[in-house]
C-alpha cells in the first residue's frame, strides 16, 4: 500500500467562492471613508471606488455592490444586476487572495449605466476593473 506523507494534501488551497457576511462593506463609517478619500476609476458601466486604510488585515477586503434607484427604478432591475455584479466578483475574488499586499481593502463596485447591460458585459469590465484594482 502506498502511503502519502500527511503533509501533501495540507499543501493545496483550495479557491474559495464564497462571499460571506465578512467580505460585506456595511459599516457606515467605512463607507464614508471609502467615498471620502478613497480613489475611483470608471469602466463603463461600472465605476470603482478603493481604498487601503491601513488600519485594516491585509488578507481581507470589504466589498459595496450597488445600482443607482435614479436609473432603474424597478426593484426587480436592481437586484438583477446587483446578483450579476456580486457573481462575478464571487467568481474572480482569487485575483485578491493572490496578492493580498497588493489588494485594496475597501472596495466599492457601483454601477453607473443607464441601461441593462449583459451578463457578459458586466462580467468583462468587472474582471478588468479587478486587476486595475491590484495594479495601482
Amino acid at each position: 500500500m502506498y502511503n502519502e506523507p500527511a503533509d501533501a494534501y495540507k499543501a493545496v488551497q483550495p479557491v474559495s467562492y464564497t462571499f460571506p457576511k465578512e467580505e460585506h462593506l456595511c459599516s457606515k463609517r467605512l463607507i464614508a471613508l471609502l467615498f471620502s478619500k478613497g480613489s475611483s476609476f470608471n469602466l463603463y458601466p461600472l465605476r470603482f471606488v478603493y481604498l487601503t486604510p491601513q488600519d485594516m488585515p491585509p488578507d481581507q477586503t470589504q466589498v459595496l455592490i450597488s445600482v443607482s434607484k435614479r436609473y432603474f427604478k424597478r426593484a426587480t432591475d436592481r437586484n438583477r444586476l446587483k446578483r450579476q455584479m456580486r457573481e462575478t466578483y464571487r467568481l474572480n475574488k482569487h485575483f485578491f487572495k493572490q496578492n493580498p499586499e497588493q489588494a485594496p481593502r475597501l472596495l466599492g463596485i457601483l454601477y453607473i449605466g443607464k441601461e441593462k447591460k449583459s451578463f457578459a458585459t458586466i462580467q468583462k469590465k468587472l474582471i478588468s476593473g479587478l486587476e486595475r484594482c491590484l495594479i495601482k
